[in-house]
């Protein structure tokens, strides 16, 4: 595994703010957004830190650091993930939380942006300990989430599990009248929690989605196109098992312990079932041979999906890329650099906020279906899925056309444009 110094760390999470903050003053340039909106656009709401004590398994009590930025609700609650990473911190949760906000307002939701999460490596912990610190976490954020307020999601390292703990440890502060009126705080939920059908694969699928009308919009067949896939957490898997599907052949994968390659293809399930088996790692794999982790970004490909963390394809890796397509299943993985090499070479980027918001969308689902009582099936929710993700994609593709820009720059403008209409007409207080 690669370690990274406290200082590449740093780097990178003020790499995806500075990000985030380039592609929102490029698209509101273009727009010539109204310089008041802009004002409070470019800033973060609310911002919390929470310090709190945990009892680890040996008696010891260890001190963590949770975060909760919370960047704009003009539309709707505050939607967005927790993460338990090394790398988390405030500038990240900044970034990530306007990420958010843009992603929600281009999907057509009634949400806006926020996220969050602690600081720490969750392979250090055992499981009885993460939730004894993810329920002392909730604890702390107290009031700052609700389900009308502010509804968490899972995101790097956080899974239904996490969102189970959150949802108990949430009702249980409640009075017994009002701990079921609570159950849509979080989503991302067990089934048997209140979950929704599809909400596991909502993120890949819609990842998958993406690639597949690109594909029909440029007439092209998606049968024995080659990707690879960075991160094969539950997004990479998701993705990778919709394009097999499609007759696709995932030729190599990097994951956070290195990469690996067979040019004849990988069988998604058959490395998922080895993952189950080997603590999440693909190293050892017997269908793939092992590949030098500098090398991976270079392959020979059709479709890179970076799905794993941000600012991976950087200035010094894009020149390498040979792939015609990259679907950002990951939030920020492009750096602003890296993207003008690229379009520079005619590769397309399926942006981010468009892109990966098949688990915003899905988390809808599973809070409107909470909210009014409903238990919807698999097949309704990916249909829906699909029909508003195809709405999201033809108004992008339609504004890249008509304007003559990158796709990310289109998703951008579409997404500023709503909330500039929502400041516009509503005003602000006072």
């Amino acid at each position: 595994m690669t370690v990274k110094t406290p200082e590449h760390k740093k780097a990178i999470k003020q790499g995806m703010l500075s990000n985030v903050m380039r592609q929102f003053d490029n698209a509101a340039d273009i727009i010539g957004l109204n310089s008041n909106i802009r004002k409070i656009l470019e800033v973060t709401n609310n911002e919390l830190v929470v310090h709190f004590p945990v009892r680890m398994d040996n008696g010891e009590v260890e001190i963590f650091t949770g975060y909760r930025v919370q960047h704009n609700n003009a539309l709707g609650p505050y939607k967005g993930g927790l993460r338990y990473h090394p790398t988390v911190d405030i500038d990240a949760a900044r970034a990530l939380a306007m990420w958010m906000t843009w992603k929600t307002s281009l999907a057509g939701l009634p949400y806006g942006g926020a996220k969050g999460g602690i600081q720490l490596d969750p392979t250090k912990y055992s499981n009885a300990e993460l939730e004894r610190i993810t329920r002392r976490f909730t604890y702390a954020l107290g009031d700052n989430i609700g389900p009308e307020l502010d509804i968490p999601a899972p995101d790097v390292n956080t899974n239904p599990q996490t969102m189970a703990w959150i949802l108990d440890t949430y009702m249980s502060t409640k009075s017994p009248a009002e701990r079921s009126t609570n159950m849509h705080v979080v989503t991302g939920k067990p089934i048997g929690a209140g979950g929704s059908q599809g909400r596991d694969r909502a993120t890949g699928y819609g990842v998958f989605l993406n690639i597949k009308f690109w594909a029909e919009h440029k007439k092209i067949d998606l049968k024995d196109k080659r990707f690879t896939v960075q991160g094969f957490g539950n997004v990479g898997y998701w993705a990778a098992y919709f394009l097999e599907k499609e007759g696709a052949s995932m030729i190599a994968v990097q994951d956070a312990y290195g990469s690996i390659i067979n040019e004849e293809g990988i069988s998604v399930d058959d490395l998922l079932a080895y993952t189950k088996a080997n603590k999440g790692s693909i190293m050892g794999f017997a269908g793939a041979e092992t590949l030098d982790k500098a090398n991976f970004f270079g392959l020979d490909c059709d479709i890179c999906i970076p799905a794993a963390l941000g600012n991976v394809i950087t200035a010094a890796n894009a020149p390498k890329i040979k792939a015609y397509l990259i679907a950002e299943g990951a939030n920020g993985p492009t750096d602003v650099e890296a993207e003008e090499i690229l379009l520079e070479k005619g590769v397309t980027i399926l942006p981010d906020i468009l892109c990966n918001s098949g688990g915003v969308i899905g988390s809808y689902f599973e809070w409107l279906q909470n909210r009014n009582g409903e238990i919807w099936q698999m097949d309704e929710v990916l249909e829906k899925l699909e029909k508003k993700l195809k709405e999201s994609f033809t108004k992008v593709m339609e504004t890249s056309a008509q304007r003559g820009i990158d796709m990310r720059t289109a998703a951008f403008i579409i997404a500023i444009e709503r909330l500039e209409e929502t400041y516009v007409q509503r005003g602000i207080f006072p």
